[in-house]
């Protein structure tokens, strides 16, 4: 095999191993998303169960967290 050749195979090598790489990390970054989707829906319903529990409180929560949002917003 000439120099031409080799360097060609091992350019199709590294070419197939980088786009290994490349489908595991898709594999990986698609997981993580599921992962993080399911997370936040479980946070949801989490929400949605404590404001349909305790109505009061919520509404003491939003209004302490407005209040907080709106000093920070004013002091700039």
């Amino acid at each position: 095999m000439n120099m031409t050749g080799k360097a060609s195979k091992l350019a199709h090598e590294a070419g197939d191993k980088l786009a290994d790489a490349g489908n595991h990390a898709a594999e990986a970054l698609e997981e993580t998303g599921e992962q993080l989707l399911n997370a936040e829906q479980q946070l949801v319903a989490n929400c949605r169960g404590y404001v349909r529990d305790n109505p009061l409180a919520a509404i003491g929560i939003a209004a302490a967290a407005g209040f907080m949002v709106s000093r920070l917003l004013n002091n700039r």
